[in-house]
């Protein structure tokens, strides 16, 4: 069966990496585009790399039509997903990339996005899209609500960890590198080439991090209690990856055990063998994980090292992965494509 979908905000990164991967998908077929900034104007002019492919052009979202639409993925900025989703039809079917719909308390939402939720009664329906620990959910849900990329591969990292009781809760740091597609595709002076090529600097330390609302909100829950990680994200002279490594106080062995157990049957997430670690030019442009476990010289004390690409597994590749559950097709659909190397 072809489904077909719509892509609000296609003229971001997002909306761009949606449409690349959909071009291939055997089940999806895209008959709406909107990019407010860009109206008018074909994707080709926008990104010449989709030039290949024959596209709608660019629309205003109020000029698109959904009666024909099975689902839509939605690309627009944080802050701005809350009212367009809610002026959207009730029987259209959502995945929403942006971060207005992940924090399941709307409080939380205004303590780290500082201001109320504009659509509280659709936040309640929201489901939480880190795809493998929510399948059930994801699959009768009618508004998925996609995680952050650092959120996510943080979580990979450690959520069969606090499930199991192998690593203790109050000491977890998560040190993440991550590159500069993650700022989204507006212009900013401190993401030009000469303000960020050859270093890389810390961002939203001390605890100030958005994502740090769904670290707190997801590995409570696994954990059965408050867990409160110490996280620094880092900004890379990269156009994509993120690397999170997580320092531990727990059995290194028993952590890769535990890994490797969770993750046999996933397909998109590869525990490498002990010792061994990974690197974000092995996923790059792929809906992959891949995850490492060392132990450090301390007795007691571990490593976890966590790559992916922040624009597909951490973002739109996520969200074709949900939508395909929300459909009713294989989940791996559109989604195998190798990583780009080198």
């Amino acid at each position: 069966m072809s489904y077909r979908v719509a892509i609000l905000g296609a003229s971001g990164y997002t909306g761009a990496e949606l449409v690349r991967l959909i071009a291939t998908h055997p089940n999806m077929e895209i008959v709406g585009l909107s990019g407010d900034r860009k109206a008018g104007m074909a994707m080709a002019e926008v990104f010449p790399f989709l030039r290949h492919l024959e596209l709608p052009r660019l629309v205003r979202v109020e000029e698109l039509d959904f009666s024909s639409v099975h689902l839509c993925f939605c690309a627009l900025p944080h802050g701005t997903s809350q009212e367009v989703i809610a002026a959207l039809p009730r029987d259209l079917r959502i995945v929403d990339l942006s971060a207005d719909f992940r924090l399941s308390d709307p409080a939380d939402y205004e303590k780290w996005y500082g201001r109320p939720h504009a659509a509280p009664d659709l936040q309640k329906e929201a489901v939480y899209g880190l795809t493998e620990f929510y399948r059930e959910e994801i699959e009768t849900a009618r508004l998925v609500a996609g995680t952050g990329c650092n959120a996510a591969a943080g979580q990979y990292a450690l959520r069969p960890l606090l499930a199991e009781g192998v690593i203790d809760p109050d000491e977890i740091v998560i040190d993440l590198k991550a590159g500069v597609s993650g700022a989204g595709r507006a212009l900013r002076e401190n993401l030009l080439h000469a303000e960020l090529s050859e270093g890389a600097h810390p961002y939203s330390a001390g605890g100030v991090h958005r994502h740090l609302g769904e670290f707190d909100q997801e590995f409570s829950k696994v954990a059965g209690r408050p867990v409160r990680v110490q996280f620094t994200p880092h900004l890379i002279p990269a156009n994509r990856g993120i690397l999170a490594t997580v320092y531990l106080r727990g059995e290194p062995r028993e952590i890769h055990a535990c890994l490797a157990r969770a993750y046999e049957d996933e397909v998109f997430l590869e525990v490498l063998p002990f010792g061994e670690l990974p690197s974000i030019r092995h996923v790059r442009g792929s809906n992959f994980c891949h995850l490492g476990v060392i132990g450090d010289r301390i007795p007691g004390r571990a490593v976890v090292v966590a790559a992916m690409d922040n624009l597909t597994k951490g973002s739109s590749g996520q969200a074709i992965q949900n939508a395909n559950l929300m459909l009713g097709a294989e989940e791996t659909a559109g989604l195998m494509v190798a990583p780009v190397f080198p």
